[in-house]
């Protein structure tokens, strides 16, 4: 079972969780996720079967922890951080799924992803807009969860349809679009998510 974030302080658990996550990583450069079995992981990554399940439940839950990891590394790159008021960090969000996706999608954007990578996607930005929203719930009285939820598979849907468009717009100019579009999802004025 994985440990929570704030307890994985130990360098032996983060350098573990860095070679399984980099091992399917690399996997996935030339599998499909369903063809990739945690014995393919645990080899590459050069640690046993029982570590493995010490630290992840299962290749889903590594894959999650995967995606996570690198969406959170492009944001800590750009310092953003949701609160559930901030415009501008929807926006840095917003841009951050435009990059990770089309980089998962290769060059040319010739690589479909695989439905537990989109679910992967997904969950992540939702988790984040829940801890901003908890921090500052609507004032509609809708379920955190719920909003947060709405919001995620909005953007990351918004996200996918651009990233399929032949000729697409430039990623400024699609952002300020899917903003548009999520703003009123998560009760923040559509100005404030401009500057």
């Amino acid at each position: 079972m994985a440990l929570a974030t704030g307890e994985t302080l130990d360098p032996r658990i983060r350098r573990t969780r860095e070679l399984l996550r980099e091992s399917l990583g690399n996997l996935l450069e030339s599998k499909e996720f369903e063809k990739i079995s945690v014995q393919d992981i645990t080899d590459l990554a050069t640690v046993n079967r029982a570590t493995f399940y010490a630290h992840y439940t299962d290749k889903f839950a590594l894959l999650e922890a995967m995606v996570g990891c690198r969406f959170h590394q492009l944001l800590a790159e750009r310092e953003v951080q949701f609160d559930g008021t901030c415009g501008s960090a929807l926006k840095a969000m917003v841009l951050a799924v435009c990059e990770y996706l089309t980089r998962m999608q290769g060059p040319g954007g010739t690589r479909q992803l695989d439905p537990h990578m989109e679910s992967a996607m997904i969950a992540v930005v939702r988790r984040m807009l829940m801890e901003g929203l908890q921090k500052h719930p609507p004032k509609n009285g809708i379920a955190v969860e719920l909003v947060a939820a709405t919001a995620g598979w909005a953007i990351y849907g918004a996200v996918k349809e651009w990233a399929q468009m032949p000729g697409r717009c430039p990623v400024d100019e699609f952002a300020a679009t899917a903003i548009a579009m999520v703003a009123p999802i998560l009760q923040l004025p559509f100005g404030a998510t401009t500057k």
